[in-house]
């Protein structure tokens, strides 16, 4: 990953409140882009959007039987899948800007396999409002594995006003029916089959490990909710250049959204059985203008469909 990371701690480490309890099972991970000529470099910025893209839009065997005809290619057909929403006013405007980039920070920073392609998934389901964001699979060992279902959101603002909303989706996420949908379509998905890094003993034992069969109970130990939230950042907006001010004013302003964030989940979020037992990770990550992001998005993706 091209990007610095400012903060990547375990909770405990940065909270600015030390009343909190069952915080031993998160942590906080902090990133930035940086500056060029004076101003933050979107196109950076976008390059890693669509260097990522084809890991949530297509399935493996739709990337595989594009090999072939190059990268263009590739990204025609994954820009074919978004749901492109143009209207400012809307509801989710950059929603799938804010997936391509947990993507891609689940594969970088975590080592994650994008075992559900989540774009690919929601635009042949037509079911764009249920579910996690992405879900990935990481490999401990030969003979282990940890589930990642994630949520990423791209607002103008992450004040406390907003963190209610995250809080709710978050807890949605990890509801009984919610788990038990995503480790379905995990186990139902031929995907699975096609990663290398996976060996067979290992693929049967997550496929016996999320049936439906099993209790739920016994997959929480193993199960990471990475919280990613892309925001429009206004000391990026006017900054110019990776100051020591700069990113201490980012790491400040980041375990303050931290604490805030896992107060209100501890206070919503407690009562779900084995809480304590879920591994939570909220990433921060600024960006200089939201729309002027969205809008150049949008405008590649219709030259790739075009």
């Amino acid at each position: 990953m091209k990007f610095e990371i400012l903060l990547n701690e375990i909770f405990d480490d940065v909270k600015l409140d030390d009343t909190l309890k069952i915080t031993n099972n998160k942590s906080v991970l902090g990133i930035i882009n940086d500056f060029e000529n004076g101003e933050w470099r979107y196109d950076k910025f976008q390059k890693f959007i669509w260097n990522n893209i084809k890991e949530t839009a297509l399935s493996h065997s739709e990337r595989k039987a594009l090999l072939d005809d190059g990268e263009g290619s590739i990204l025609t057909e994954s820009a074919k899948k978004l749901r492109l929403i143009e209207s400012v006013d809307a509801i989710g405007r950059g929603s799938e800007i804010a997936e391509i980039v947990l993507y891609g920070i689940m594969k970088n920073h975590y080592s994650a396999l994008p075992i559900v392609p989540k774009i690919f998934y929601k635009q042949n389901l037509k079911d764009e409002a249920k579910g996690s964001d992405s879900v990935h699979i990481v490999v401990e060992s030969e003979d282990s594995f940890s589930l990642w279902f994630g949520e990423s959101k791209f607002y103008n603002s992450i004040e406390n006003a907003r963190l209610d909303t995250i809080v709710a989706s978050v807890k949605d996420s990890i509801s009984l029916d919610k788990i038990k949908k995503e480790n379905s379509i995990i186990t139902n998905l031929s995907d699975i089959n096609d990663f290398d890094e996976i060996s067979e003993d290992l693929r049967i034992k997550i496929k016996a490990s999320l049936s439906q069969e099993e209790s739920i109970d016994n997959i929480k130990p193993i199960l990471n909710i990475p919280i990613l939230l892309l925001y429009e950042c206004e000391q990026t907006k006017l900054g110019t250049s990776l100051t020591a001010e700069y990113k201490q004013g980012i790491i400040d302003y980041h375990k303050d959204r931290a604490t805030q964030y896992f107060k209100k989940q501890i206070q919503k979020c407690a009562d779900v059985h084995l809480y304590e037992k879920i591994n939570f990770h909220i990433i921060l990550f600024p960006i200089a203008d939201k729309e002027k992001v969205v809008d150049k998005f949008i405008q590649i993706a219709k030259a790739y469909r075009d």
